[in-house]
């Protein structure tokens, strides 16, 4: 059995490169310590930071949440204004239709109950300018219902008022005769023919008495009886001065028939009048004329203002063509007619 050796001491340059290792290692271990140490530190910062910024996060989350359910709120709140308003105007809008619907027909009963009255009007209007020859009434007919349109202002009205305005245009073209008055003239005439004095017609005065006479009675009965004699006398002995042609002495019964014949003579020139027949109008006149002139009184006012009055009447034309204003009645009876039919 050997012996141990000891152990040797390490050589100085052996020992060096051990230590120096060694070192390296422990430096190595502290800067690895202290990087740890530095990262840990660092962590914690930043976990510290992130629980910081959650707590934020979750407070932001939760004020956000608050500010959602406010604004729900708000918008729930905002629908069931929204909602009430739309049926407020759905509620006004079916009121406006009511009050438009209700407008609209009592403004077609009117048009409709104007129409009529116009049409109603107008139709009087014709039957007197085609049965008559009344131009003035025709024309103040379509003067008025041109007025009453012109008042309501409506543009389906503006056919109607064009034929209106044309047959005015019409009317106050023909001559200026008044066939109204001219035919009133002659019904004067024909009323007057009664109060035409015969040209041999006694219209003398009864004497009067003697003066004092009615003072006493017996001499007021022999007055009367006196005053009846004579009238009777003076009946029966009629006593003239002619100092012009003698004009015919009729009896009572054919004075009777000449005024009977002088009024139909008047009569028939009225209805030749009427219907424009100017040869028969004329001819009647002219008859009239002459046996005014040849029967009755010429010197009394009565029989001269007659045969001024016929002479005036057969001065006037009576042959021109009378218009109608049917052109107007049929444009309002044509609108009538398309609004009852409907669109």
């Amino acid at each position: 059995m050997s012996e141990t050796q000891p152990d040797q001491p390490l050589k100085p340059g052996v020992a060096r490169p051990w230590r120096l290792a060694l070192l390296t290692m422990v430096l190595a271990m502290v800067l690895a310590t202290a990087y740890w140490l530095d990262l840990r530190q660092r962590l914690s910062g930043t976990q510290e930071e992130m629980a910081g910024r959650l707590r934020a996060a979750e407070s932001g989350a939760r004020e956000a949440t608050t500010i959602a359910r406010a604004a729900q709120d708000t918008v729930l709140a905002s629908q069931a204004r929204v909602a009430a308003l739309e049926a407020r105007l759905a509620e006004s809008q079916s009121q406006q239709l009511a009050l438009e619907a209700l407008y609209a027909d009592l403004s077609r009963n009117r048009d409709e109950w104007q129409l009529a009255e116009i049409e109603q009007v107008l139709a009087i209007a014709s039957q007197q300018l085609q049965l008559a020859g009344n131009v003035r009434a025709a024309l103040l007919a379509l003067q008025l219902a041109e007025a009453r349109l012109a008042r309501t202002d409506r543009p389906q009205f503006v056919p109607i008022k064009r034929a209106l305005t044309r047959d005015i245009e019409r009317l106050k073209a023909l001559p200026a005769i008044d066939m109204a008055a001219m035919s009133m003239r002659l019904d004067s005439l024909v009323a007057g023919v009664d109060a035409l004095p015969l040209a041999f017609e006694e219209r003398g005065e009864r004497p009067a008495g003697p003066k004092g006479a009615g003072n006493a009675p017996e001499a007021g009965f022999w007055s009367r009886i006196g005053t009846e004699v004579w009238g009777e006398l003076r009946q029966l002995v009629v006593v003239r001065q002619m100092s012009s042609p003698e004009p015919p002495l009729l009896p009572p019964t054919q004075a009777y028939f000449l005024r009977e014949n002088l009024k139909l003579r008047l009569l028939n020139a009225r209805m030749s009048l009427l219907t424009r027949d100017e040869a028969g109008y004329r001819e009647d006149l002219r008859a009239a004329q002459a046996w005014i002139r040849r029967y009755f009184d010429p010197g009394s006012k009565q029989t001269a203002d007659a045969l001024a009055q016929l002479k005036g009447l057969a001065g006037a034309s009576v042959s021109f063509e009378m218009p109608t204003i049917s052109e107007s009645l049929d444009a309002v009876r044509g609108y009538k007619s398309r609004r009852e039919r409907g669109p």
